[in-house]
């Protein structure tokens, strides 16, 4: 989920921005001197708009912790900047012909933070932890789809498939866990109490924790046993700012070395030679999206001729060109256009206000005298749309659906709340009516998580409580499959049924923005983004502008 949402630590995506590069970010290329070395030292300063929920992500569903977790954990595999699977915490493996066996042959260069190192044992304790049901973690589906797991020997690793898995190999990009530390809290099913989960994490990464104060700040330090090299960047201090407003205040002085900008900042407000001077731009679309969506629990919004008649009222070109500038792309479904399960042809609904009412005066819905939307209990629609703290962008999606609503004769009070608060106390215990929010997408485009009936609890991620026979079958034969064009077949129809139901209104993909401080160099635009190599990142000592503490 994004402020952002995760559909593991290969969607980072989620958030984190994953797609393919263009717009500014060519020209943005640091072309260093050819006799300049990579540096050790400095600071990087990153704005995080807001706080992480904690230091375990495996059991995390915020794109805040994501980024940090990702820093401090590693995957077994991970992807390069042309998008392709390679090895981490593995250097190699096989896959039998059949797609059920996959042996995975282990780094063993790699310890802890702690020294101790890290084994084939920590793997099979990983995915006993994933599947355990004490684990409150939202990815356990990855790996019910495992017969068994072996630890050969201490480097080798045997995985048996009760049936072929298309994301066999990538869901082991999941963050490793440290067996000889979270094991007690595991079995008790206290991971998220764990000490590691608000102090001292242990993990593989190319950084390590030196102070997390919720609401202000976490700082990380390079790890100098880092199996693929210490980081020439010393320190990292994530700054939480929660308003993007005050964010770009901090830019525009220095106080931080990279941030995403919204749309009005990147077209209008960063265009003079001492900002261009002092940062480098980076445009490509992002794997994420925005949408607003509904409680289906509601029985208002369990009816999908409201739904339809909502996606008729308001207008995605107004959002897109007014709110993102033209930055963006209209979403009809999940997938991000140009993808290859991506399916141009589903169901679209244009800006048609007539329609809309139509609609709603099918489902039993028509304006009084007064101009007011009411069914025939004389009760009007009125709702409450809930949104993030800080995200200029989502505020003003939700005043246009207000506005869009109003000339319905619909009711909608807009209610912005503080980003962890909104996850913990709304969206985790169902107490909301509306939303606006947006979801991070994986490279895979199976979203079993997001869309099956079967993942409406506290700790899952089908936070409307989506609820379609034929959906949770599409899903479920998607993802058992290794060919893909027989899974483009079941995702075709997964996109035609979504939009037909319309159980969210699917917006925008927007694009990601992001801007790095001139001073950095490394920093390669691809397929992945800008953010695949962060740790071959480094400042030229004499740009650097802080000392080691």
């Amino acid at each position: 989920m994004t402020p952002g949402a995760p559909l593991a630590r290969l969607a980072l995506i989620l958030a984190l921005g994953l797609a393919g590069c263009g717009g500014e970010a060519d020209s943005a290329i640091d072309h260093a001197p050819a006799s300049e070395k990579p540096a050790y030292g400095d600071t990087f300063i990153e704005a995080l708009i807001g706080n992480i929920s904690g230091l375990i992500p495996n059991v995390l569903s915020d794109s805040a912790s994501f980024e940090v977790g990702s820093l401090l954990y590693s995957g077994l595999v991970t992807r390069d900047r042309d998008l392709n699977l390679i090895g981490e915490l593995a250097e190699s493996w096989r896959f039998s012909k059949d797609c059920l066996d996959l042996t995975l042959h282990l780094r063993r260069n790699v310890r802890w933070h702690d020294d101790a190192p890290f084994t084939a044992a920590d793997v099979v304790f990983t995915y006993e932890t994933m599947i355990n049901p004490k684990t409150p973690t939202a990815y356990r589906e990855d790996f019910r789809a495992v017969a068994s797991v072996e630890a050969v020997d201490p480097y080798t690793l045997h995985v048996r498939y009760k049936q072929p898995y298309a994301k066999a190999l990538q869901s082991w990009g999941v963050w490793m866990l440290p067996k000889h530390v979270l094991e007690p809290y595991v079995r008790e099913g206290r991971l998220r109490e764990a000490p590691q989960n608000r102090s001292n994490p242990v993990g593989t990464g190319a950084y390590r924790l030196k102070e997390w104060k919720p609401g202000e700040k976490v700082v990380l330090v390079a790890n100098p046993d880092y199996f693929d090299g210490s980081p020439y960047i010393a320190r990292i201090v994530y700054r939480i700012i929660p308003s993007q407003a005050t964010i770009f205040l901090e830019l525009k002085a220095k106080g931080v070395d990279s941030a995403g900008l919204t749309a009005l900042q990147f077209k209008r407000q960063t265009e003079y030679p001492a900002f261009r001077k002092a940062y480098h731009k980076y445009e490509y679309p992002a794997n994420a999206y925005t949408y607003v969506g509904f409680n289906l629990r509601d029985q208002r919004f369990a009816d999908r001729r409201v739904r339809q008649a909502f996606a008729h009222a308001i207008n995605k070109r107004e959002i897109i060109d007014g709110v993102l500038l033209g930055l963006g792309r209209a979403a009809t479904g999940p997938y991000k256009p140009g993808t290859w399960a991506y399916d141009p042809n589903v169901k679209t609904y244009p800006y048609d206000v007539d329609t809309a009412r139509t609609l709603l005066a099918e489902a039993g819905w028509k304006k009084n005298a007064d101009g007011v939307l009411v069914n025939r209990h004389d009760q009007p629609f009125a709702f409450e749309l809930l949104t993030n703290q800080g995200n200029d962008e989502r505020k003003k999606v939700a005043e246009i659906v207000q506005a869009s609503l109003k000339e319905l004769g619909v009711q909608v009070d807009i209610r912005v709340i503080e980003w962890a608060s909104f996850l913990k106390e709304y969206i985790k215990k169902r107490r909301f009516e509306a939303i606006v929010m947006g979801w991070g997408i994986g490279l895979d485009p199976d979203q079993y998580e997001i869309w099956h009936s079967s993942k409406t609890g506290p700790d899952e991620l089908n936070h409307i409580s989506y609820a379609n026979p034929e959906v949770d079958a599409l899903l479920e034969r998607g993802r058992t499959s290794c060919r893909e064009e027989e899974r483009k077949q079941y995702y075709t129809r997964l996109q035609e049924i979504l939009a037909e139901d319309q159980p969210i209104i699917f917006l925008y993909f927007r694009d990601a923005l992001p801007v790095v401080s001139s001073r950095v160099r490394g920093i390669v635009p691809s397929p992945n983004g800008i953010l695949y190599n962060f740790h071959k990142w480094y400042v030229p000592k004499h740009l650097q502008r802080y000392t080691a503490e």
